[in-house]
């Protein structure tokens, strides 16, 4: 078994409403190698996205422990997560949250202004994500000039720029077309077989989940099934 790039150990999560408490995840236990591509699916309310919170550190489980490579996030102050994230995780959601009014190699650049670097460091750094997703010759095109795919494929840009070690994508499919789906799903993939990342997505569709190496089935708060597969070869990555 190889080193664990996410380890958690009887997590327990609790919202509370009106003094009224509301379990979302119970005494979870779960282990992901590094430099695997997990799948994490399950139906709405079972704790998917809460999970990917947890790990990715945008909250703090009520009780258990949270790995993610040497560091403890349970342990951590807000400060502290906030640097953390910035250096080791990249996130991809449903919606891209791109800034209207920046271009895409602007877009991109915006993780890179919380570190000291030099602004030729940036653009050399923004040029080699937007490379990676098949976008160099969009890095001065805004969001309102690029399909939704191209759209979600700077979004990935902006979440690899700081080369982290772990992506957390939540449905980033799930607002695109087939054959664009497609081509997200075979960029994670390649990021994950030629990048080396380590991969926890989210998501509803049992095509995209063919992509991973081990799909994780979550419901009201327990994981039920962890089932490893061999992943789909994939394709060249064509932009939409």
């Amino acid at each position: 078994m190889g080193a664990a790039a996410i380890e958690l150990t009887d997590v327990r999560k609790v919202y509370r409403k009106n003094r009224i408490e509301i379990p979302v995840l119970e005494g979870l236990d779960l282990r992901i190698e590094s430099g695997t591509f997990v799948v994490l699916m399950g139906p709405s309310g079972s704790g998917k996205s809460t999970l990917l919170h947890l790990i990715g550190g945008l909250d703090q489980p009520t009780s258990g422990r949270v790995r993610v490579g040497d560091y403890h996030l349970e342990e951590m102050t807000e400060r502290e997560l906030t640097t953390w994230r910035s250096r080791h995780v990249g996130f991809i959601f449903q919606m891209y949250h791109l800034v209207p009014v920046l271009t895409a190699a602007q877009n991109v650049e915006l993780p890179l202004l919380l570190f000291r670097m030099s602004a030729a460091e940036r653009r050399e750094r923004v040029r080699t994500a937007l490379s990676v997703v098949g976008l160099e010759d969009r890095m001065d095109h805004r969001p309102n000039q690029l399909s939704g795919g191209q759209e979600q494929r700077v979004a990935i840009a902006r979440a690899i720029v700081t080369d982290p070690e772990v992506i957390l994508a939540d449905e980033p499919t799930g607002d695109l077309d087939a054959q664009t789906s497609e081509g997200i799903l075979n960029l994670l993939n390649l990021l994950n077989t030629d990048f080396g990342k380590t991969i926890l997505m989210v998501t509803h569709d049992p095509k995209a989940a063919a992509h991973g190496q081990r799909t994780l089935h979550l419901d009201k708060g327990v994981l039920e099934r962890d089932t490893m597969h061999a992943p789909r070869a994939a394709a060249a990555a064509s932009v939409n």
